[in-house]
């Protein structure tokens, strides 16, 4: 095969291989497989995901299929949707104003310099006080769909909370099986910011940031503690993500998300970033 063209983006920490796929030059058959491959760490590129720009079905500026680490297909990724702006925008896919296709509906987004304004879906499936028993403690939280599925979790040491072993045992269990979720900690600062670590579900671990889980916990917050946005959320990253949304009851909608999207650099992918 030709060497396949590809840019790597970050935003706020979580990083993507994105390729435009417009003329498909990254096959089919077996894909998953391509996914896991280039996005294992150290072996090949590495990246928390790989999204594909591809052609609109629905005359928007493209459609994009966006793939977990682990080569799941997935519905929205708030911090992938920016990079994947920003990364149309420079290769002139689109304007600084676009609209684009994705699982979870038709995403708008604008490009402000190595950032991107993006506008969310509206969270659907809150379910508030749930309670689950993991790392032998009872836990009280709140569901929700921003995207994909979140449990949020207030804690009172962010620091030291064991996000590796106790999002694992939630992502998996049976109360949200067969899909299962992501998990989101959060914890307050003194200076009434958000702070949000997350356990991802197809990455399997504690990623740098999570825009759709970082939106869930704005929305928990805006629902048990009356915060009015906009709502700054830190990242494991160090990095801010700012939301803006509006609110009747317990819904939300008109919701902007901010934050960056750093093109890193680019290059080429030879057949050996997969054939391992």
């Amino acid at each position: 095969m030709e060497p396949i063209r590809f840019s790597k983006l970050s935003g706020c920490g979580n990083d993507f291989i994105i390729i435009d796929n417009r003329a498909a030059v990254v096959p089919q058959a077996g894909l998953s497989g391509f996914v896991r491959r280039v996005c294992a760490r150290k072996m090949s590129v590495g990246a928390d995901g790989l999204i594909l720009i591809e052609p609109s079905m629905n005359r928007v500026d493209f459609r994009w299929r966006f793939f977990n680490a682990d080569g799941t297909l997935a519905e929205m990724c708030g911090n992938g949707a920016r990079c994947a702006a920003r990364f149309a925008y420079l290769n002139r896919i689109a304007g600084a104003k676009m609209a684009f296709e994705t699982e979870a509906g038709v995403i708008r987004a604008e490009i402000d310099g190595e950032g991107a304004l993006l506008e969310m879906p509206e969270p659907k499936a809150i379910q508030r006080n749930i309670s689950i028993t993991a790392g032998k403690k009872s836990l009280t939280g709140c569901s929700l769909n921003t995207g994909v599925p979140h449990l949020v979790l207030q804690v009172d040491d962010i620091e030291g909370v064991d996000v590796e072993g106790l999002g694992r045992e939630i992502r998996f269990h049976k109360m949200f099986s067969p899909a299962g979720t992501n998990v989101n900690f959060i914890g307050v600062g003194a200076d009434r910011t958000l702070i949000n670590r997350t356990y991802e579900r197809g990455v399997e671990a504690e990623t740098l940031a999570c825009g759709t889980g970082s939106l869930a916990a704005a929305i928990v917050m805006a629902l048990e503690a009356g915060w009015e946005t906009p709502i700054k959320v830190k990242t494991r990253s160090g990095r801010w993500l700012t939301f803006h949304f509006r609110q009747e009851n317990d819904r939300f909608f008109d919701i902007l998300m901010e934050g960056d999207a750093r093109l890193i650099y680019t290059g080429e992918l030879t057949a050996d970033a997969w054939n391992w």
